[in-house]
C-alpha cells in the first residue's frame, strides 16, 4: 500500500484503493451508461451466497454491530436495485454503485481536495461519529473500521462522512473497497474491474 494512506493492523482486511484524476468536474462529465458498465462485469467479481456473512464478519471485527441501519452499504443497493433503477449521482459514484452492488462488496469514495492532511484506515475511537448527510445525521463509529484524516472519520462500509462527499465541482477521487480477506478472489476481481470502469469513463487512476 502506497504511502498516501497508513493501514492499522486488520487482520480481516483487503487493503485495496485508487485515487482517481478526472478529466473535469464531475458535475460536467456525461452520465454514466450503468447497463454499460454492468455488463462488463468479469465473471470473477460475481458476489457468492457467502459474501454477505464474510462482509458483516470484517465489520464487526472490533464490537461494531452491522445490521438495521448500520448495516453495509453494499446490502442498502441491494434493497435499492429491486425497486428500481439505481440514481444517477456522478461518474465515480455511479460506477462504483454497480461494482458494490454485483459484488457485494461495500465501497467508498472521497474528495480528495476535502480531505485534511495524512489518510489511515483504523478502527472508529470510543464515541467517535460524524455527519453523514445534508440533514445533519449522524452515525456513530465506535470499533468500525474508517479512512480517517486529521480531523476524523470521514468514510467507512456504512456511510461516508458528508464532509468529504463527491460534488458536482470534484476533480480528484480517493476510492476504497473494504474487502474481506475471506472473499480474496471476489474482492481483486471487482477491484480491477471497477479501476478498468473507472479509466474508461476519463478518468486518470492510480492504485494505491
Amino acid at each position: 500500500m502506497a504511502s498516501l494512506i497508513k493501514v492499522a493492523d486488520l487482520p480481516l482486511l483487503l487493503p485495496l484503493g485508487f485515487e482517481a484524476v478526472w478529466p473535469k468536474p464531475l458535475g460536467e462529465m456525461d452520465a454514466t451508461n450503468k447497463a454499460a458498465v454492468l455488463a462488463s462485469a468479469p465473471a470473477g467479481a460475481i458476489r457468492d451466497e457467502g459474501m454477505q456473512t464474510v462482509v458483516r464478519s470484517l465489520l464487526r471485527a472490533d464490537g461494531y454491530k452491522p445490521s438495521g441501519r448500520g448495516k453495509p452499504s453494499s446490502e442498502y443497493l441491494i434493497r435499492a436495485a429491486a425497486q428500481g433503477p439505481l440514481p444517477t449521482i456522478n461518474p465515480s459514484v455511479d460506477i462504483l454503485n454497480v461494482v458494490s452492488l454485483v459484488s457485494g462488496i461495500p465501497i467508498s469514495v472521497v474528495d480528495m481536495d476535502l480531505v485534511n492532511g495524512p489518510l489511515s484506515v483504523r478502527n472508529g475511537e470510543e464515541g467517535a461519529e460524524y455527519v453523514f448527510n445534508q440533514s445533519g445525521q449522524t452515525i456513530r463509529v465506535t470499533g468500525l473500521m474508517c479512512l480517517h484524516d486529521r480531523d476524523g472519520p470521514c468514510a467507512n462500509a456504512v456511510k461516508d462522512s458528508q464532509r468529504t462527499k463527491t460534488h458536482q465541482g470534484t476533480t480528484r477521487t480517493l476510492t476504497w473497497l473494504w474487502a474481506p480477506k475471506a472473499a480474496e478472489t471476489i474482492s481483486r476481481s471487482a477491484f480491477d474491474w471497477l479501476c478498468e470502469a473507472t479509466r474508461r469513463a476519463g478518468a486518470q487512476v492510480t492504485v494505491l
